[in-house]
């Protein structure tokens, strides 16, 4: 159960990240040398709008990995963690997305959202070992 309650925390300190209005980084000119750079949360549309679609998608990626380790919170299916890990993967590599704008793109928080999910990944891998080895 503990351990279960363990691999709650990363997907919500990732969520409260894409929750504050730092992550997601436009860079608007309003000149022909002069841009302006403004953060957005990963759950606002504006970046959708201007093309920027991996923060929306990655917000949407990291509520479907908290729901599917709720299932497998209440529920114990070994097949959850799978269906997790893949979700990571898809979470991880759509957060990294932006920096194929360029490292302007890319802020401090959403380096957090990434490495986040980076931890949740290695946890997991942690963690079903630990299951595969003693099956309690």
């Amino acid at each position: 159960m503990k351990n279960r309650l363990i691999l709650l925390v990363f997907p919500i300190v990732t969520l409260i990240l894409e929750i504050l209005p730092y992550g997601a980084v436009c860079n608007f000119a309003s000149g022909p040398n002069e841009t302006h750079r403004h953060t957005f949360s990963y759950f606002d549309l504006t970046p959708y709008g201007y093309a920027n679609f991996a923060p929306l998608l990655t917000a949407i990626a990291t509520c479907a990995i908290l729901v599917v380790l709720l299932i497998y919170f209440f529920t114990y299916k070994h097949c959850m963690i799978k269906n997790t890990k893949i979700l990571l993967y898809i979470g991880i590599i759509l957060s990294l997305c932006p920096l194929l704008y360029g490292i302007r793109n890319f802020s401090l928080v959403g380096a957090l959202i990434t490495l986040s999910l980076i931890a949740e990944l290695i946890l997991l891998f942690v963690t079903y070992k630990k299951t595969k080895q003693n099956p309690t």
